[in-house]
C-alpha cells in the first residue's frame, strides 16, 4: 500500500482550482464491481452517462466520452476538425490557452496567437473585439478555427463566448469556434448550445467532482461536417467510430467502467431538482467566489483578474505584494495547516497564488482555507489592510445560500 495519507489528523484541505476533492457519493459509486464492458449492464450505464453529459453541456447534440485527460480532449477536437497545415487563431488568456497552442503546433497546425500585450492579457477574459478585427482583416478566409478558454483556471478569468461567437458571425468568417471549458463545466455558467460554440472540451477533475481520467468533446453539425474531410491524423480520437457504437451505450475500446460510475452519480448530483439542478450549481459557485473576493479585497491584495465582468466563480488568483514570493507563502501555509493552494503557472509564477472553490465545496471549507491563507500570509510577513475571514463571514452570513439544505426525515 503506498503511503501517501501521511497529514496526521483530520482531512487535508484541497483547495487546489483542480483535480477538486471528490464527493464521498462519487467515491462510493466508484467501488462498484467493474462489469463486462461489452454485456447488456454496460449499455444501460453508457446510455445514462452520455445522456446525462448532454444535460450538463447543455446540448441536444451528441458527446463524445473519452477515457483522457482534458489534453486528450484537446487533441480530439483538433484532429477531427482539421487538416495538416490549418491556420488557427487562439487567443491567449494565461497559461492553459498557451498549452493548447502547443498542442496544436506539434499537430502541425500553423497556431496564430492573438492576446493583449504582456501580462495585461492574463489579467482579463478575451477581448471579442479583438477576434472580430483580426476575421475581417482574414479576407481569404484562411483562418479555419478559433480557440479560446472559457474559464482560465491559471487567473481567474471567465469568458463571454457567445459574445465571441457574436464576433465571428459579425465579421461575417466561417471559422468554427472550439472552446475550452476544463475547468468552467458544472461550475460555472455554460450552455453549449447557446453560446454558439461548435467544440466544447471538457475534463472530469473540476466541476464534475471525479478524478482526473475522463474528457470531453460536445459537437454541433458544423463540427461533425467539418469531421467528414478533415485530415489530421486520428484513430483514438475519430468521432464516427464513436458515435457509431455509442448508439447502443458502447464504446468502440475499453472505457474506464469504475469511472463512469463515478460521472452517473456526478450527473445525478449537478441536475438533482431538489438542490436546483445545473442553475443551483452555478449559483454556488457565483456566491462562493464573491465571498472569497471580499477577503482579498479585505485583506489589501489585488485580484489576478481585473475585470470585474470576469470574475471566476471557480477560482480567485491572489497576487502578492512586490518581492514577496507566492511559492513561499503556499509552502508555509501547506506545511503549517496541511491546506494546499494552486501555485502561478507560467508568466505569474511566484507573483500569484489561486484559491479554488470548485466541486465538493461549503462555505465552511472555504473559512477554512481562507483561514490558513491569513495566518500564513501573516506568519509571511505580509502586511494586510484587515482581516478577510472577518469579511467572508460577514459576506456569507448577509448572503444565504440560493437553495436551502434539505430537511432531516
Amino acid at each position: 500500500m503506498l503511503t501517501l495519507d501521511f497529514h496526521p489528523t483530520g482531512r487535508h484541505f484541497l483547495q487546489i482550482p483542480g483535480p477538486s476533492p471528490v464527493p464521498d457519493r462519487i467515491l462510493r459509486a466508484m467501488s462498484y464491481p467493474t462489469i463486462d464492458h461489452r454485456g447488456p449492464e454496460f449499455a444501460v450505464l453508457g446510455k445514462r452517462v452520455l445522456r446525462g453529459m448532454q444535460q450538463v453541456f447543455q446540448t441536444k447534440q451528441p458527446v463524445v466520452i473519452y477515457p483522457a485527460s482534458g489534453t486528450g480532449a484537446w487533441e480530439a477536437a483538433l484532429s477531427n476538425t482539421l487538416s495538416p497545415g490549418d491556420h488557427v487563431l487562439m487567443y491567449e488568456t494565461g497559461q492553459f490557452a498557451a498549452s493548447w497552442v502547443k498542442v496544436a503546433t506539434r499537430l502541425g497546425l500553423k497556431a496564430e496567437v492573438l492576446a493583449l500585450p504582456g501580462l495585461e492579457g492574463w489579467r482579463r477574459g478575451v477581448q471579442p473585439h479583438l477576434i472580430e478585427e483580426r476575421l475581417k482583416s482574414d479576407a481569404q478566409h484562411s483562418i479555419k478555427a478559433v480557440c479560446v478558454v472559457h474559464n482560465e483556471t491559471s487567473t481567474g478569468a471567465t469568458s463571454n463566448i457567445a459574445a465571441v461567437r457574436k464576433a465571428i458571425d459579425a465579421a461575417k468568417h466561417p471559422a468554427l469556434l472550439l472552446v475550452d471549458t476544463i475547468s468552467g463545466l458544472g461550475s460555472a455558467e455554460y450552455d453549449h448550445d447557446g453560446c454558439g460554440a461548435d467544440v466544447s472540451i471538457a475534463g472530469s477533475q473540476k466541476g464534475l467532482m471525479l478524478p482526473p481520467g475522463i474528457s470531453f468533446n460536445a459537437l454541433t453539425p458544423r463540427a461533425l461536417e467539418a469531421s467528414r474531410t478533415a485530415k489530421l491524423p486520428k484513430s483514438f480520437w475519430a468521432w464516427d467510430e464513436m458515435l457509431e457504437f455509442n448508439k447502443t451505450g458502447y464504446f468502440p475500446y475499453t472505457p474506464n467502467t469504475n469511472l463512469l460510475y463515478g460521472l452517473a452519480e456526478a450527473c445525478d448530483m449537478l441536475l438533482e431538482p431538489a438542490h436546483g439542478g445545473l442553475q443551483g450549481a452555478f449559483a454556488r459557485h457565483v456566491r462562493w467566489g464573491e465571498g472569497v473576493r471580499a477577503a482579498v479585497a479585505a485583506w489589501g491584495l489585488e485580484t489576478q483578474c481585473l475585470e470585474a465582468a470576469s470574475h471566476s466563480p471557480v477560482l480567485t488568483g491572489v497576487v502578492m505584494p512586490e518581492g514577496v514570493d507566492a511559492d513561499a507563502v503556499r509552502k508555509l501555509i501547506y506545511e503549517r495547516f496541511d491546506l494546499s493552494l494552486g501555485m502561478g503557472l507560467g508568466k505569474v509564477k511566484g507573483r500569484m497564488f489561486r484559491i479554488g472553490h470548485l466541486g465538493d465545496c461549503n462555505d465552511l471549507t472555504l473559512m477554512a482555507a481562507l483561514s490558513g491563507c491569513e495566518m500564513g500570509l501573516k506568519l509571511s510577513g505580509v502586511k494586510l489592510a484587515g482581516s478577510g475571514v472577518q469579511a467572508a463571514m460577514d459576506y456569507f452570513a448577509a448572503h444565504p445560500a440560493p437553495v436551502a439544505l434539505l430537511k432531516a426525515a
